[in-house]
């Protein structure tokens, strides 16, 4: 099953909290925004409008752009570049 954007974002935001050493109750009392709310943004159970999310951001004093940035690596496929070990079989995936 794919992630959701939601979960994504929260799982951002959550780990840059955490990377700061922040409590919930701290970014929510500067966010202005209660602390069950912020806690399910985390948890990827409520959306977030764009006001909200540019909120905890300046709470978090992270740029909202650094967070969907790091949002869309988190939902990009992984693509893996298969070298076959011989040079002939190389040689013919080039020429296909």
């Amino acid at each position: 099953m794919a992630i959701l954007l939601r979960e994504a974002i929260g799982d951002q935001l959550r780990r840059v909290r955490t990377d700061q050493g922040r409590t919930l109750r701290e970014v929510s009392t500067s966010a202005r925004v209660s602390l069950g709310y912020l806690s399910e943004v985390e948890r990827g159970q409520k959306e977030a409008s764009s006001e909200l999310l540019a909120a905890i951001c300046d709470a978090l004093d992270v740029p909202i752009g650094d967070v969907l940035t790091e949002v869309g690596r988190a939902l990009s496929p992984v693509v893996i570049d298969v070298i076959p070990a011989d040079a002939t079989a190389a040689a013919e995936l080039v020429a296909a």
